[in-house]
């Protein structure tokens, strides 16, 4: 819990590495499980999370999944949903790799081109933003745990003026909501470097 009772203390995470994180794959809104690796991912960082109210996911399984595995190994729970914390949709690149856009959107990717169904930045903005300001007014006062996805994650730093490098699996941010606004707090890292995985690429 938190010491000041009007300010909500958002330690916002990205998933373990799924399945198709292991494939190269881009995911979207997709629904692929945790990769054995993930899992594990899940079980060490939950080893670092400290005193959390309650946790919060996204309803897609990668997240879902290791929102569950640290709610069971802290003893929170049960874990909350809220479906607009689920990731950008990618539209037609949804379950292909890097190799195969590019064969068949020669130069989008690095272009800045997207496909049909694509969700744009100011989309996702405003829907992740309303998904952390309903946590915060929902839980003033409290340390929420939420698990989400990279681009989600990204859309809140672009909205607060941070860093918005691409978030490694079980990396993230502390947001902090006080008096209606957000602010950005330190950058969270809860796995060894040899548990570090999918920061490095433009994979959702």
């Amino acid at each position: 819990m938190t010491t000041d009772n009007n300010r909500t203390e958002i330690l916002a995470l990205r998933h373990g590495q799924s399945t198709w994180n292991e494939a190269g794959k881009w995911q979207g809104h997709a629904d692929p499980p945790l990769s054995e690796f993930g899992e594990h991912q899940a079980a060490t960082a939950a080893q670092y999370i400290g005193q959390v109210d309650v946790i919060i996911t996204s309803p897609l399984e990668r997240a879902h999944r290791t929102a569950a595995i640290i709610g069971e190994i802290i003893g929170v729970g049960p874990v909350e949903v809220i479906e607009d914390l689920k990731e950008r949709s990618v539209g037609q690149w949804e379950g292909l790799t890097r190799n195969e856009i590019e064969a068949d959107w020669p130069g989008w990717i690095d272009d800045d081109r997207r496909p049909e169904g694509w969700e744009y930045d100011v989309d996702l903005q405003r829907r992740a933003l309303k998904a952390f300001t309903e946590i915060g007014e929902r839980y003033p006062g409290a340390t929420v745990l939420v698990v989400a996805h990279g681009g989600v994650l990204i859309a809140m730093e672009k909205h607060l003026g941070v860093n918005e490098a691409r978030i490694p699996n079980l990396h993230g941010r502390i947001f902090r909501w006080t008096g209606g606004r957000f602010e950005a707090g330190g950058e969270l890292n809860l796995l060894p470097d040899d548990m570090r995985t999918g920061g490095r690429s433009k994979r959702y």
